[in-house]
């Protein structure tokens, strides 16, 4: 009989507080992307340049990724996700001290701190979640705890519209707006950190877990055994990670100069364009919600190949410029992106045993496609136009298209 269960009783309460982190990772995210128009109006820099944000935030992942993941396998989850919240509280209080210098670059390297305490969150939360409940249902489970990411990101423009009030402000106190909204988010994430102190969670044991197992259910040592770099569907699922980040971030990123630059189409200025923002976001949070509950009926591989098959048919349409039939096409990829992430993590580390909080460091290091993609993004929107910039995302959707279809196969 198939396992229906989200999780288990004994795993409620972790679950949900595991769950609040994807909520708190999720309004930092939703803020970053509001910035890039933010910084280009109040600084002048151009697209290319803005871009530079989400690198900083994203090369996080990249460094941080294998030191949690080292730091987990020697102290646990629990004190992964300590040092990931006390890493995103340090970022959000130096960048609310060093607002008033206003300098794009110091700005920069606090977001990096930030960004370090935001993948340490990750390489412990997303693998944890898959544990907390029954194998069968590891996909459904974080698609559902990344639901709360996806409303987070509603929230997260909704806070830059107070930022965007800096805008009007005198020389010298242009980015003082931006002080409030992250002491009261470093405040949150000190109150969550002590939360966690004083809760005791479940320690996980992936040799224990039954993940790698054979028919008989003793463990499968040779299929175990072999290095991660052997593992196909896991490298596969590494590159497809990379992809799918670098493509969602392209696309967050720019929606609001989709919108803005357009002017002659959408006719909507740029204090406007947090909203078309946060109705992509809530779309993102809908097809989540949605996908979680799908997966009940139609598997996670088959479900991520139908997404990655939609997005690339809607994006040539995005990029044709056709005013409003383009903004809906653009809103439908926010909606197909949204399973992508947790599916795409999930089938990454299936079946990886005591290797799970390894591979998941290096799927964490993935993301690192959110900081290489945005600045070439912007730099083809400089040199053409913001709707040209689009299109360099469909090959990204292709290769997730053939490791849903494929790749994600366990080879033993």
């Amino acid at each position: 009989m198939k396992q229906d269960k989200l999780t288990t009783k004994e795993n409620l309460v972790p679950f949900i507080l595991i769950t609040a982190l994807f909520f708190l990772w999720g309004i930092a995210h939703g803020m970053l992307d509001t910035l890039n128009k933010h910084f280009q109006e109040m600084l002048e820099l151009s697209k290319a340049k803005s871009g530079m944000i989400q690198f900083s935030t994203y090369i996080a992942y990249f460094t941080m990724a294998l030191p949690a993941g080292y730091f987990m396998r020697k102290f646990g989850y629990k004190k992964g996700i300590i040092l990931g919240l006390s890493l995103f509280a340090a970022g959000a209080l130096l960048i609310a001290g060093t607002a008033s210098f206003e300098s794009f670059w110091v700005f920069l390297i606090c977001l990096f701190i930030l960004g370090c305490g935001l993948a340490t969150l990750e390489t412990a939360a997303n693998p944890y979640t898959t544990k907390l409940g029954p194998k069968e249902t590891a996909e459904r489970r974080i698609n559902f705890s990344q639901s709360f990411n996806g409303l987070a990101w509603v929230i997260g423009p909704l806070i830059g519209l107070y930022i965007y009030k800096g805008q009007d402000a005198a020389a010298g106190e242009k980015m003082n707006s931006m002080i409030l909204p992250y002491i009261v988010i470093a405040i949150v994430v000190i109150a969550v950190a002590v939360l966690f102190v004083k809760t005791p969670l479940p320690a996980i044991s992936e040799e224990e877990d039954g993940n790698a197992t054979d028919a008989e259910g003793s463990p499968d040592f040779a299929f175990v055994s072999k290095p991660l770099i052997s593992q196909r569907h896991f490298v596969l699922g590494v590159i497809a990670q990379f992809s799918y980040v670098a493509a969602q971030t392209g696309v967050f990123s720019y929606l609001i100069n989709y919108v803005t630059d357009e002017n002659q189409r959408f006719h909507v200025g740029i204090e406007y364009g947090i909203y078309f923002l946060s109705i992509g976001f809530a779309l993102f949070m809908i097809g989540r919600m949605s996908g979680s509950y799908m997966m009940r009926f139609l598997s996670p591989p088959r479900m991520l190949a139908l997404y990655a098959l939609m997005c690339c048919l809607l994006l040539p349409v995005v990029s044709a410029g056709i005013g409003l039939v383009s903004l809906i096409c653009l809103y439908g990829v926010f909606f197909f992106m949204s399973i992508m992430f947790p599916t795409i993590f999930a089938l990454g580390i299936k079946d990886l045993g005591p290797k799970t909080k390894k591979a998941s460091s290096f799927i964490v290091m993935s993301i690192v496609g959110g900081a290489v993609f945005p600045p070439v993004m912007g730099l083809i929107a400089d040199k053409t136009s913001m709707s040209v910039g689009f299109l360099a995302t469909i090959p990204f959707f292709l290769f997730i298209l053939y490791f849903a279809l494929r790749g994600h196969q366990v080879v033993r």
